[in-house]
Order: C-alpha cells, then sequence, then structure tokens
C-alpha cells in the first residue's frame, strides 16, 4: 500500500521569483505543488492561516481551501481535503 505523503516547501525555496513570505509555503505531493498554505493579512478573526488546493488538484473535493487558527491546523485541514476524508 502506498502512503500519500504531502511535503510543506517554504515558497522561499520553491519560488525564485521572490513573491512570498516567511509564512507562505507550497504544499507538493508526489514532487508537485498540490496546494499552499500561507499566513495572510485579509482572513477571518483569529484564522490568519489559509490554505487552498492548486488549481486542477480540487476536483472532486470539498472543501478546498480554508483558514484555520493554526499553520498546524491548516495542513491537517489540507490533508483531510486531498485525501478526501
Amino acid at each position: 500500500m502506498q502512503k500519500d505523503y504531502l511535503i510543506l516547501k517554504p515558497a522561499s525555496a520553491a519560488r525564485p521569483s521572490g513573491e512570498w513570505n516567511d509564512d507562505d509555503f507550497d504544499v507538493l505531493a508526489n514532487g508537485e505543488v498540490v496546494g499552499r498554505i500561507l499566513k495572510v493579512n485579509a482572513a477571518p478573526v483569529g484564522s490568519p492561516w489559509m490554505w487552498t488546493l492548486a488549481f486542477g488538484y480540487h476536483r472532486d473535493r470539498a472543501p478546498n481551501h480554508g483558514y484555520t487558527a493554526t499553520r498546524e491546523a491548516a495542513m491537517a485541514a489540507f490533508a483531510r481535503s486531498w485525501r478526501r476524508e
């Protein structure tokens, strides 16, 4: 049985464009960017961390984005959606 591993990679290492900050991460599965987790300014009160599945990977998955209080909670929510739990 193959395990579906998700890897969090700092945007600074993944995107040489410079359009990132220290609280910006790409989510990779099998070496491909399948989503993003980042701390945003425009978010619900108490939930500054946004997670989102990348376009093309969100089909048949709901929810495909959301806001949480911590990066760890965003990672967990992303994984639940990715694995359709």
